[in-house]
Formats: structure tokens, sequence, C-alpha cells
């Protein structure tokens, strides 16, 4: 079925139509940086205004293929793959990408190029702990997901050494005082488990991550008791130490991977995002593969990414309501929602004439970009997945990135453009 035409069903049969509305996960979830940019929208408090692809409401921000359970199978399409080729030019060896257009999702369109190579995809590895929190949720409380979401909820977290040290900037705003900051999380901060997933995913914060990976962690060894006193956490920590913290993590990381179908020889997330949780935590190397992150995301359109409960609030977790970054910042994705993920590493060593820069490393210069676009608002025309990873020395990997998101984005809509076109000239 066209997408033009499923809008116009759904609207028909009382979809929500907010795109004109302010976000409205508050009051579902607690988080309170939501409430701050509700009310920014109105006016009511000075803050950014949202794009226009940043606007979808609850209800709308779904996962797309419920009740498929299409695999992760799909012949490379030539036609995408030459013009892949193309847009990546000279620097094409140092790219993997993997793209699954499901514009039509009666014909899946796949298509790769050096998908099969493994980097450290650094912060996309955040949505590896998602799922793994998520997971161990779903173990838990297998047929009580408003369990779940209490516990989401109202679970207090006081942040502890672990979130030491992050130049990461977070938004912090109370609701009642009507307090605002942007800043980096301190010892001694405190928000919901909501908040420091949403920390964790939207400001991409690694104090947040590494808080979410010690709660994993505390989770893992409680189960049902969780949460625990703090008497009760630091006991346990220093009882088991960092040898036996690290074996309860990467069993419970590893865990969400291979539950889920994924292959941990192709994703994994195997240490902390702090020099404290790396310190007191023993991990492992960590890594992404392209092809297998977008069957990742595949498995979270169709609900299958843990459950529907899970696959949903993870999706929401990603939509982005912060100021968009690298792949997902070009102008041409403003109509479009998108769920996104990044990640970067660089580093420089000496050289004549060479200054070093932020994402442009001349020694290493990894960059990887995980994202869902879907849009535009008027009719959903297109959905697609996509995962970029890279590692091209001098270059501004961010810029690079955004560009290759216009190029790819252009494509695909010139495929279903003349699709339609043909199709339309069929019928007359």
């Amino acid at each position: 079925m066209r997408r033009g035409l499923l809008m116009m069903l759904l609207l028909m049969m009382g979809w929500p139509q907010g795109w004109t509305y302010p976000i409205d996960g508050y009051d579902h979830t607690g988080i309170r940086r939501l409430n701050f940019y509700d009310l920014a929208q109105t006016g009511e408090v000075d803050g950014r205004k949202l794009l226009p692809g940043q606007l979808q409401t609850m209800d709308q921000i779904k996962p797309r293929l419920l009740g498929s359970t299409m695999p992760f199978d799909f012949e490379p399409d030539a036609d995408y793959g030459r013009q892949l080729v193309a847009m990546l030019g000279d620097d094409g060896a140092e790219y993997g990408v993997s793209l699954l257009d499901l514009s039509d999702p009666s014909a899946p369109i796949y298509a790769e190029h050096n998908a099969g190579i493994r980097n450290n995809v650094g912060s996309v590895g955040k949505m590896l702990v998602g799922i793994a929190f998520f997971q161990k949720l779903a173990e838990l409380y297998p047929d009580d997901v408003e369990a779940r979401h209490r516990l989401l909820k109202d679970t207090w977290i006081v942040a502890d050494e672990f979130v030491n040290t992050d130049h990461h900037k977070a938004v912090f705003w109370n609701p009642e005082s009507r307090e605002f900051a942007f800043r980096a999380i301190h010892v001694g901060d405190e928000g919901s488990l909501y908040d420091w997933l949403d920390w964790m995913l939207s400001a991409s914060s690694n104090a947040a991550a590494s808080t979410v990976q010690e709660q994993l962690i505390l989770l893992a060894h409680f189960g049902r008791e969780y949460p625990v006193s703090e008497e009760r956490k630091v006991a346990f920590f220093k009882a088991e130490g960092p040898a036996g913290l690290g074996k309860i993590f990467l069993a419970a990381m590893n865990h969400g991977v291979v539950a889920n179908g994924l292959n941990p020889d192709l994703v994994r997330q195997g240490s902390f995002f702090t020099r404290t949780g790396k310190n007191r935590v023993a991990g492992t190397s960590s890594y992404g593969n392209p092809r297998e992150l977008v069957h990742l995301l595949l498995l979270m359109e169709q609900g299958r990414l843990v459950d529907d409960y899970s696959s949903t609030e993870l999706k929401r977790l990603l939509y982005m309501t912060q100021r968009r970054i690298r792949y997902a910042s070009h102008p041409a994705l403003n109509e479009y929602a998108v769920y996104f993920k990044s990640g970067s590493l660089y580093s420089c060593k000496p050289e004549e004439g060479f200054r070093c820069r932020k994402y442009m490393g001349n020694k290493l210069n990894l960059l990887a970009s995980l994202a869902v676009v879907e849009g535009p608002a008027t009719s959903l025309d297109y959905h697609y997945l996509v995962v970029v990873s890279s590692n091209v020395l001098y270059v501004n990997s961010a810029v690079a990135h955004q560009t290759l998101a216009m190029r790819i984005h252009r494509m695909i809509e010139a495929r279903h453009r003349a699709a339609r076109e043909a199709e339309s000239a069929q019928a007359q």
C-alpha cells in the first residue's frame, strides 16, 4: 500500500494529528527534559523551538512493522549499491554502509557497501545498554508491563562516583521551580531511571550511560529485589570487586544481544563509558557492524527487540528532540522524524602542518551513525533504516556524514518518485 494512502486511512480512523503540537511524553515517563521542551514550544519558557520533524506525539512514535516476522536476509539491490559507491568516491574503502528502505513495506529494498566491517562504534553502544536493561526487565516481569513501567518512572537514582568523568552536557529542569541548567552530570545529581535513560540516549552522556550500566548490574544480581538501598549496593560492589562485577555486567550485556537473535561477534558493548566505571568493573573490547546494527533496527520496527513494549520505549528514547548532530543534522531531514544514535572516536599524532581538531583525527577518525528516518509529516511516504561507519583520516567526519545523509535521502526520494510516476502513467 502506498504510504500516502496509508496516512490518509490512519487519519480517517482517528490517528492523532499532533504534528504541530509539542512533544507530550512528560506525563507518561516523568522525563523532566520533555516538560521543558513542551513549555518552550508554546513560549511559556524561553527555549529552542523544535524542527517540524521533532514534533511527533507519543502515539505516533511506535514500531512501524508490528506483527512482521520478515527475516533479515535481503538480497542487496544493485542500483542502490552502485549509487552508494558513487557517493563515497575515493574514500569508499573507509566506509561501511547498510541501508534498508521500508518505504513500501511490501517490497523492502536493501543495499550495502562494505557492511561487513567491525569497528568501535563509540556511543552507538549505548543502544546496547538500553536493550540489555529492557531485556532484563522483561525477564523479571514477563507478564506485567505496568510493573516495568512503574520501575522506570518511580525508581530514583542518585549519581555516585561512576559518573566521573564526562564532558557531555545534559538538560536539567525542575518542573516545579522552573529552574533550568545545561551542564555535565555531577555526583549527587538525581533522576528517575527514565531520566537516566534519556540522558544516556538523547544527550549521549557517558556519565548517564555508566549509571545505567551500574543499575544493570544491580538489576541482574538482585532481580525483583531491585532497587536496593545504598548500603546494600555499596556492600555488594565491595564484595564482588572489579572481576566479579565485570562477570555480571558482561553476562547481562551479552544476553541482551543473544536473546534478541543478534550476533555477539558483530555487536558488543564490553566496557563502561567513564574512567571510574572502567576502573571499578572489568570489561572487554567494544565494536559494531553496520549490517548487524540495521538488523537490530529492523527488530525494533517489528516490535521484536525484546518485545512490543520495549521496542516502543527504545524507539521513543531514540527520537531526536534535542539538537540534531552529524548524520541527523542535514536540513533535508528537517521535516522528518529521526531516531538516532551516533558515536565518535578520533585521535591524532604529531605531524608537521597538521592541527588536531574534533572529528578530524590523523591517526584514527572513527564515526558511526545509526538512524531511522520516517516522514514527512503530511504523507509518511518514506521510512528507512541506515547505519554508517567510517574512518577517513583528516576529513571532518561529522560534515561527511551530514552530506552522506542528504545524498542517501535524495537517492531514496528519486527511486520512489519514479515508481509513483510509473504507477500513475500505468493507471491512465
